[in-house]
């Protein structure tokens, strides 16, 4: 397997420490901005889980770390997959003596990862128990899959997904999906033992088993974990012997924290604190000149993320497919003042979002323009024309005359009260009463996929670099689990699924253009900004780079730790 070019760096490294004798341990500290909801692959979907698993489980595939445009590599493989001439038949070859991080599931026996588990670990989506979000990813894709779907047991054996022998794994779909690989170089698609799974039952996401460059070592819920690095693990890799996350939700209190030396890098420093870390004088963002002074580099970085405020197709206020219902929507949409947003809270690090895709996503169209834009003046003619009328205190009724009350969730943070001014402002506009309800985003998200929410604003980050990760996201079987909105129009259902049959090209891009156009026809979402990243880290921080769609770069980071506390005698 052709290795990663730090790989070389790590060995070297390796050497001369063996060569100096024992070196203080190296710890990466980090942050995560939510806490974690569990760290089963086939069950999280959130941020911060997400971001855990893919340094504990260890999927077939991974991003080359530093190729641009992004690139996959054989991970737990001997070499690329390869496929036969229909496009439909994968045959994947793992290395043998990988193992799995010690358990009291293996019975004290060091335990081999083989091509068994991680037929297992894909079979572990379509178990109804579990209610898998990334079921949609091989849902009615594998041959032979509607065995498990009409009567799902483990025992049963489909012609889809085999392991041949114990190191070669054999994946047939029904048709191409240009897409596949992609899918195996998820978190979800990571080896999990069935031992594990078996022995801790509905709690494996309390008990992490994996295979990957960390082992779990202490875990506060939701406050502080400790990545202890696994030195039998079968690539140069970590360079840290630990990592030290630290939840935490205030957006203050992480880029204060970073400030005092507490974090190794920041991303995404958010809109309100920006005024803490860049030049006020600058045109572009640049450091304040303190920081660039002890060392501190700014790393702007355009993230594959979209931000959206979606709304529940199935709420009684504000969904349904009538013309009444769309006219309340639109004009909410209309009435949403990007320019304003851009330019004061997001302080100008941000493009407006025209489709849910952002730039460098496959499938992403330059010229492509939203025909929805900031418009009170139409926004208020529709909702007078649709029957919502202005009552004695100044808000609009239902068109039977019925007081009009939007509710949207929202989080408890500085940022996220922001956020509730811009939307009050922008509704109040129109005329239109909304109250906020503040929770977790754990919550609201669990809330969510009830259908318990009417509207909420979040944002969705590339799982993988492709165009129909954003387009599901609005695809009716996906209601539920990704799908917030619960949008169900057979017009783009029909066209999401012929899109994803198609590998980019003139034919796809049709089909989202088209597909673009009936959200915009519709708005089950208001499309918000495609965030540009500004990211900081410490002089002591060794080989960062901000990966497009991974969501850590933990494994390859190094520490210069004489750098380090010569920083912190300096600051005391």
């Amino acid at each position: 397997m052709k290795t990663l070019r730090i790989f070389t760096v790590a060995l070297a490294l390796a050497c001369a420490q063996m060569g100096q004798g024992a070196a203080a341990p190296k710890v990466l500290h980090a942050l995560l901005s939510t806490g974690e909801t569990g760290l089963d692959p086939a069950v999280a979907s959130d941020l911060a889980s997400l971001s855990l698993l893919e340094n504990l489980f260890d999927p077939m595939l991974r991003y080359d770390y530093l190729a641009r445009p992004v690139k996959l590599q054989a991970n737990t493989l001997v070499a690329m997959p390869t496929v036969d001439a229909a496009g439909t038949m994968w045959t994947f070859r793992l290395k043998q003596g990988m193992a799995f991080a010690p358990d009291a599931a293996f019975g004290g026996q060091r335990r081999e990862v083989t091509a068994q588990d991680y037929v297992y670990s894909l079979q572990r989506l379509y178990d109804p128990a579990l209610k898998s979000p990334w079921l949609f990813l091989f849902e009615g894709k594998l041959l032979g899959d509607e065995a498990w779907r009409e009567h799902f047991s483990y025992g049963t054996a489909i012609p889809g997904l085999r392991a041949v022998d114990r190191y070669t794994l054999r994946i047939r779909l029904k048709e191409p999906d240009p897409s596949l690989l992609f899918y195996l170089a998820l978190p979800a698609t990571g080896a999990v033992a069935r031992e594990a799974a078996e022995r801790y039952g509905s709690q494996l996401g309390n008990h992490p088993v994996g295979s990957g460059p960390f082992v779990m070592g202490e875990w506060k819920r939701s406050d502080r974990i400790t990545l202890q690095a696994n030195r039998s693990y079968h690539l140069p890799l970590p360079l840290v012997d630990r990592v030290d996350v630290k939840i935490m939700e205030e957006y203050q209190s992480r880029v204060l924290g970073y400030l005092n030396g507490e974090f190794d890098y920041i991303e995404q420093v958010p809109e309100s604190m920006r005024d803490l870390v860049l030049d006020p004088a600058s045109a572009t963002p640049v450091l304040k000149p303190g920081l660039a002074r002890r060392g501190m580099v700014l790393d702007p970085f355009p993230v594959l993320q979209t931000y959206y405020m979606w709304m529940n197709m199935t709420d009684p206020v504000i969904g349904g497919y009538t013309k009444e219902k769309i006219a309340l929507r639109r004009a909410i949409a209309l009435g949403y003042n990007s320019a304003e947003d851009i330019a004061l809270l997001k302080k100008g690090l941000a493009l407006p979002a025209q489709s849910p895709l952002p730039p460098n996503v496959l499938g992403y169209d330059p010229s492509y323009r939203s025909p929805i834009s900031y418009n009170l003046t139409m926004a208020r003619a529709l909702l007078e024309r649709y029957g919502y009328r202005t009552g004695a205190d100044g808000f609009r009724t239902l068109p039977d005359g019925r007081p009009l009350v939007l509710r949207m969730h929202s989080e408890p943070s500085m940022v996220g009260r922001l956020r509730d001014e811009l939307w009050r402002k922008n509704l109040n506009a129109l005329g239109l009463r909304v109250e906020f309800i503040t929770d977790k985003k754990t919550e609201i998200i669990k809330a969510s996929r009830l259908g318990k929410v009417m509207m909420f604003e979040t944002n969705w980050v590339a799982d993988f670099p492709d165009g129909d990760n954003f387009y599901q996201l609005l695809y009716g079987p996906n209601a539920g689990r990704a799908n917030y909105a619960r949008f169900d129009l057979p017009a783009y259902n029909e066209r999401y699924e012929r899109a994803r049959r198609l590998a980019d090209g003139p034919e796809r891009q049709k089909l989202y253009g088209e597909m673009a156009q009936l959200i915009h026809a519709y708005n089950p979402w208001v499309l918000l900004t495609h965030p540009i990243s500004a990211d900081i880290r410490q002089p002591w921080l060794k080989n960062y780079k901000r990966h497009p769609v991974e969501f850590t770069n933990w494994r390859y980071l190094d520490i210069d730790v004489t750098a380090r506390e010569r920083a912190a005698r300096m600051t005391r």
